[in-house]
């Protein structure tokens, strides 16, 4: 097992980062539509009658945010085979950013998890009135807004070390590199200011929305379609 991932070759680690993006794209999806858009801010009743109403998709969202994380995981370890041609502990480093930011995220579940359980008209839940309950449930939804902040943190700094790996490589487009850094800025500026202040400008966020986009996803569309052609390196 152990000699099979050391033979894997840039090709197949791009060829791999692709598929790991994808699950994520897909999963990040479903679990925006069935969790995030339950929640309204500042709102505990109408985010409790919202979740109530539904339950089961609430809790399939839930478990899409799992497959985020292992989407993520994914593409950690493709990328850092792929990049560590160019710069092996840089690469190491990168990959770890991404790790932090999913074990951050994974432990920040737990917000949304008690909050469904809050909801779930157990008999020890009686000593709160309905009022109570549908304020914690708006508390742990609030909590799981500022984990995902605190792991976008750090996921900020992966981006900017593949933005450099990009650029030091001398075979991925050097444009794709300030695209990602940008990506990077953006990430940090907004969860930094998110965590400060509860009324940071949405404008700031708009700014750096498309270099986010259009960064990551030209990265991976290259890594499927180009990344490591005609490379025998492992």
């Amino acid at each position: 097992m152990t000699d099979r991932f050391a033979d894997t070759t840039p090709r197949q680690a791009a060829i791999v980062a692709g598929y790991g993006f994808l699950l994520t794209l897909i999963a990040v999806t479903f679990a925006t539509l069935y969790v995030e858009n339950l929640i309204v801010p500042g709102d505990a009743a109408a985010t409790a009658n919202n979740i109530m109403a539904s339950e089961g998709l609430y809790r399939f969202g839930i478990v899409s945010w799992l497959f985020v994380i292992i989407g993520d995981m994914v593409r950690a370890w493709a990328l850092y085979v792929f990049f560590k041609q160019v710069h092996k502990s840089l690469a190491l480093f990168a990959a770890w950013f991404m790790l932090v930011h999913d074990a951050i995220l994974g432990v920040t579940l737990v917000n949304l998890i008690f909050g469904s359980v809050l909801l779930s008209g157990a008999g020890y839940l009686t000593v709160f009135d309905p009022t109570q309950l549908q304020a914690l449930v708006l508390l742990f939804s609030n909590g799981f807004n500022y984990g995902f902040q605190i792991g976008l943190f750090f996921f900020s700094f992966h981006l900017l070390i593949l933005g450099y790996l990009v650029y030091k490589s001398g075979f991925v487009p050097k444009i794709l590199s300030p695209l990602l850094i940008l990506a990077s800025l953006g990430y940090s500026i907004n969860s930094v200011g998110k965590i400060l202040s509860s009324n940071f400008p949405e404008i700031i966020w708009t700014v750096f929305v498309l270099p986010m986009i259009v960064g990551e996803s030209a990265l991976i569309l290259w890594l499927v379609f180009k990344g490591g052609k005609g490379s025998t390196e492992s």
